[in-house]
């Protein structure tokens, strides 16, 4: 991390540094944000998907169409209390409900965990404790079909149907499927795999607290849309986040990986001490001791500007705790290139660039 310490960098340093990285992962220029369109909807490598697993899954109403619920309650409101945030179901929410519920009918391997019924989308976690006669995809296929039935018993008049199940619409919708614009969802579906034990609360807890995180970013939009073409000396960034922080004065955080336990508390009572008097502390939290300053003032409530490596999708937004202090105006996500899914470590390239970058925010003023 040495060899470019103490160096600013501007937009040309930048390009000639960018060049050395891989063709994939350039900065989030107008021209190259699209060149590369990560999918999320992609089924992990080399995995069975007829073996036992529990999986998270969210499937997307298509067009992001609210048809199953609308959003009620007070953000203030405390879980248990009437007033919590929580979705008031519609006639197709409730129909697919009853699918999610009468899913195990069909397929007794399958365990429904839990679920949540969002306006636009629904995430289910499912248990699959014996070896399915199919791949997975083809199960949450017919749960679809399912779906759509209801769609259409709801939505279409009889004639509607009727044509509808005409063998020519048919094979018009199957294409349409292909092209991603199904009936109800959209095309495909998200899966996450249960990886460690602990993972299921997580879901578990994600689920539940879907409705309030929606009405939170209902209520502060502008600190949960992603802004792309942010440019600031001389960097284009895509952010999420209070973008008023960079008009504060900003300290950045840089730790060398050879300082003592002692070291790094200094740092940190040093950085509490600026953060006091205003100032907000910028890092990419790359080193143990960058860490350890950034989270000792995020939980004492002092703003931050947290650079990544990864960019975002059109719906990304913070998680955990991360996400409440996006909404309290506490926090600014940069990212300087695009969105992958693919698992990367960093390289020292790109740490010495998001410090440089951190480094060019601040003017030089480090801590």
């Amino acid at each position: 991390m040495r060899a470019l310490e103490g160096k600013r960098i501007d937009a040309k340093t930048y390009m000639t540094m960018e060049k050395k990285l891989p063709s994939n992962h350039k900065s989030d220029e107008p021209k190259n944000r699209h060149a590369v369109i990560p999918s999320m909807k992609r089924r992990m490598k080399d995995k069975d998907y007829h073996e036992r697993s529990i999986y998270m899954l969210t499937l997307v109403v298509a067009e992001r169409r609210k048809l199953f619920g609308r959003i009620e309650g007070d953000i203030h409101s405390c879980h248990g209390e009437v007033n919590y945030p929580h979705i008031v179901l519609t006639p197709l929410g409730e129909a697919v409900k009853e699918q999610i519920v009468g899913f195990p009918r069909f397929y007794p391997q399958i365990t429904i965990c839990g679920f949540q019924i969002m306006p636009d989308h629904l995430h289910l976690i499912i248990f699959v404790r014996e070896t399915l006669p199919c791949h997975l995809g083809i199960a949450i296929r017919g749960f679809i079909q399912g779906c759509n039935k209801a769609y259409r018993r709801l939505f279409l008049s009889p004639q509607q149907e009727e044509r509808l199940n005409s063998k020519d619409m048919r094979k018009q919708y199957q294409k349409r499927d292909r092209r991603g614009n199904g009936l109800l969802f959209e095309y495909g579906y998200n899966d996450k795999v249960l990886m460690h034990k602990d993972q299921l609360q997580i879901w578990r807890h994600y689920l539940a607290d879907n409705p309030r995180r929606l009405l939170i970013k209902q209520t502060f939009p502008d600190f949960f849309r992603v802004q792309r073409n942010i440019e600031e000396k001389g960097i284009t960034y895509s952010a999420i986040g209070n973008r008023f922080l960079l008009n504060r004065p900003l300290l950045q955080v840089q730790c060398s990986r050879r300082l003592s336990e002692e070291e790094i508390q200094k740092l940190k009572a040093r950085a509490l001490t600026e953060c006091a008097s205003g100032t907000v502390l910028v890092s990419p939290c790359i080193s143990p001791g960058e860490k350890a300053v950034m989270r000792a003032a995020f939980e004492k409530g002092y703003p931050e500007i947290i650079l990544q490596e990864n960019g975002f999708t059109a719906l990304a937004k913070p998680g955990g705790a991360r996400f409440d202090a996006c909404a309290r105006g506490q926090l600014l996500l940069l990212a300087p290139w695009e969105h992958h899914t693919d698992k990367r470590r960093i390289s020292r390239l790109q740490c010495d660039m998001l410090n440089n970058m951190a480094a060019a925010l601040c003017n030089g003023e480090r801590l």
